[in-house]
């Protein structure tokens, strides 16, 4: 299922970014382009599957200060910086599940800048892993995971500023999505969106929507997301502001997230102007050390059946036993399906050791022993009768 390419995706597309599947094309390419009026045109351009570098830039990323609607990111935890240099091997593992059509996507590329700059890349580690999940159809994922990446690999201040490019990507990708729409109705849908990058030792993860990242660091789970709720505080608070409501735990009574890409055909979710439903993801970074050892990138469906701490117990001693992560998140999945996850399931897992994780020995603490007053009791009236 993984063998091949450097690049793995599940959705049927090709390095080239061709979709082997009869959709979804890009439909702003080709033929279409023809009909468009010189504004579409211009985004046409821009999704060419081609080594354009020229990018179109949402009107919210031309402000100097920080989007209203982004939420400062957390730190995952405070540790010594280090020179440590990730070794990574990674693996994918998608199932139907109890679904009858199957609308997750998932990306794998271990030397993203190599693959998508086409050998253009730079020294030390670079990847990108993403996860997609969609909802109301498969189109908008399918796009999401061919589109996203190449407006992070062609976006010029990338890999120097990590998080401004990728938030580009992101808004990007959901304005063409839009216009995409706007040609070929079949494609009007929507998708969370989770993507993972390490560029030498850091470990960047953005997202928008409830797929998850944990990072295993020496056993302990590290939650690297923060799934995206209209029920959340923060969430629902920027839903309010933006001219939203949540209704029983539903943005604006129709959508169990408050973060996604497309959905343009919902009404009162988004327009040019912003919405209630934004597709501006959240950011959490960490520098990654020897402590470090994996991390997992998975869809609702994983972590309706998981707890974060359990899945990576989980993949850990499955990694203990095989060492191999495409195995791992295959043993996820099905774990999942036996604990009646009724969703579509998908499971990313990037290891940064070439070596399995090690036993964890807790140290022995001091015992204290103590005796009761009982005790003391019966040991005297031995005594006592030992003089006897």
């Amino acid at each position: 299922m993984m063998e091949g390419s450097n690049v793995i995706s599940n959705t049927g597309c090709l390095d080239n970014g061709i979709s082997s599947d009869a959709k979804p094309p890009n439909p702003l390419a080709g033929g279409y382009r023809h009909s468009l009026s010189s504004a579409r045109a211009a985004a046409a351009a821009a999704l060419a599957p081609c080594t354009n570098k020229s990018l179109i830039r949402h009107p919210s990323l031309m402000k100097t200060k920080p989007s209203d609607v982004s939420i400062e990111p957390k730190s995952a935890i405070d540790g010594p910086v280090v020179d440590f240099i990730p070794v990574l091997r990674s693996g994918a593992w998608a199932d139907v599940g109890s679904r009858s059509s199957m609308e997750d996507v998932y990306v794998c590329a271990d030397n993203f800048l190599q693959d998508y700059r086409f050998g253009n890349s730079t020294e030390g580690p670079n990847a990108f892993y993403g996860v997609f999940d969609g909802h109301g159809g498969k189109h908008a994922a399918d796009f999401a995971c061919s589109h996203l990446p190449r407006f992070i690999a062609d976006d010029e201040d990338f890999p120097r500023e990590i998080e401004r490019a990728v938030s580009s990507a992101f808004l990007q990708t959901d304005t063409a999505l839009a216009e995409a729409c706007t040609l070929d109705d079949d494609l009007a849908s929507g998708t969370t969106a989770l993507a993972a990058l390490v560029v030498g030792s850091s470990l960047v993860v953005a997202n928008a929507g409830d797929c998850r990242a944990v990072l295993c660091r020496r056993g302990k789970a590290i939650e690297m997301s923060r799934d995206h709720k209209p029920v959340c505080l923060r969430e629902r608070k920027r839903i309010e502001a933006s001219g939203g409501y949540v209704y029983d735990g539903y943005l604006n009574g129709q959508l169990n997230l408050s973060r996604a890409l497309g959905d343009w055909h919902m009404e009162g979710m988004k327009s040019q102007d912003g919405g209630p439903l934004t597709a501006e993801p959240e950011f959490i970074s960490t520098k990654l050390t020897e402590e470090d050892e994996f991390l997992i990138i998975g869809c609702d469906g994983i972590w309706d059946v998981f707890m974060s701490q359990n899945a990576v117990d989980f993949a850990r001693r499955r990694l203990q036993e095989h060492n191999n992560p495409e195995m791992c998140s295959k043993d996820l999945v099905h774990e999942a399906l036996k604990r009646k996850s009724s969703d579509n399931l998908s499971v990313v897992v990037v290891c940064f050791q070439s070596h399995p994780p090690p036993n964890l020995v807790a140290p022995r603490g001091r015992v204290h022993r103590s005796i009761s007053a009982e005790g003391l009791k019966e040991l005297q009236s031995f005594l006592d009768n030992l003089k006897v």
